[in-house]
């Protein structure tokens, strides 16, 4: 039987409906949409009709629907996650390499970690990630390094949820879970074995912001050896310092004096010059017509 809805936003009931794809299930009919939303099929057509026509998601010829385009023009526009990922491409291709496995970057997201970059060897080990892939925080390197630096109650919500197992390795307890964190904070890395996969070991550092607080995680996935991986984790620190950098250089700016980010975003200054004119000769920012914004301030 279908949940109600009594009580909830239909924001909410939109937000449920968008939920139900997924890296796994991209694609949807009505009826499955329903099930996977837990909504009245008569709610749902509602639903969905309005989300087709803001552009929200896409009916394909054979009745299927899919995410929209216009999540993706969203999501562009912000210097949050997409940004980072812009900022960031140039060092984790360099930590690529030396490395030649997975490198990775994430972020916090509620209970997890998202994943918004992810480069990869044909031959690399065994690894759950996917871009826009989320694996909860207790589980992984990136995800156990965003914990330690979180805000008290983020922790608090991992411990109130169950904590997930991939293997036996996984941690399973608070107190297993305490004792990771301290370890992460006092050495600066995450070294998980065989915690998602047992021919996988994951090593993250944290990524800074110009204000000093964790922005993100870089890691890397590699084969689970018991050998030291110091010259992994050093690369990782070298990278993880450069994002940093380039964040500072991109994003530490008032938007009264924001001209464009850095040659690391990927865009060349002539270009951003060349944007900015065309949106003050439009009369709109930055950004409204052509699918880019100034940073906020930070």
């Amino acid at each position: 039987m279908a949940r109600g809805s009594a009580g909830e936003s239909a924001l909410h009931r939109h937000l449920r409906v968008l939920d139900t794809f997924d890296t796994l299930h991209p694609f949807r009919t009505l009826g499955q949409i329903a099930e996977a939303a837990d909504l009245a099929p008569s709610t749902t057509h509602r639903l969905v009709a309005e989300l087709t026509a803001e552009g929200l998601l896409e009916r394909l010829p054979d009745r299927t629907y899919r995410l929209g385009i216009r999540l993706w023009e969203y999501a562009s526009r912000t210097p949050g996650a997409l940004g980072l990922r812009e900022v960031a491409r140039p060092w984790l291709q360099a930590a690529h390499v030396r490395i030649r496995q997975h490198i990775q970057l994430g972020v916090l997201a509620g209970t997890d970690v998202l994943f918004v970059e992810r480069l990869s060897a044909r031959d690399a080990v065994v690894n759950a990630t996917l871009i826009g892939g989320r694996i909860p925080l207790h589980a992984s390197a990136s995800g156990l390094v965003l914990l330690a630096y979180a805000e008290p109650t983020v922790l608090e919500a991992v411990l109130a949820a169950d904590l997930r197992s991939y293997t036996a390795a996984t941690i399973r307890t608070a107190t297993e879970l305490h004792r990771t964190l301290r370890r992460v904070r006092a050495e600066g890395y995450a070294d998980l074995r065989g915690h998602i996969h047992e021919d996988a070991r994951g090593l993250g550092v944290p990524v800074r912001g110009p204000d000093g607080s964790v922005y993100a995680a870089l890691s890397a996935v590699i084969r689970n050896t018991d050998g030291p991986a110091y010259d992994v984790i050093e690369t990782l620190r070298v990278a993880a310092s450069g994002v940093a950098r380039s964040l500072a250089d991109t994003y530490a700016r008032g938007t009264d004096s924001w001209h464009g980010p850095g040659p690391d975003a990927g865009v060349a200054a002539a270009s951003w010059e060349y944007i900015a004119a065309l949106a003050r000769a439009t009369k709109h920012p930055i950004g409204d017509e052509i699918g880019v914004n100034p940073a906020p301030r930070v």
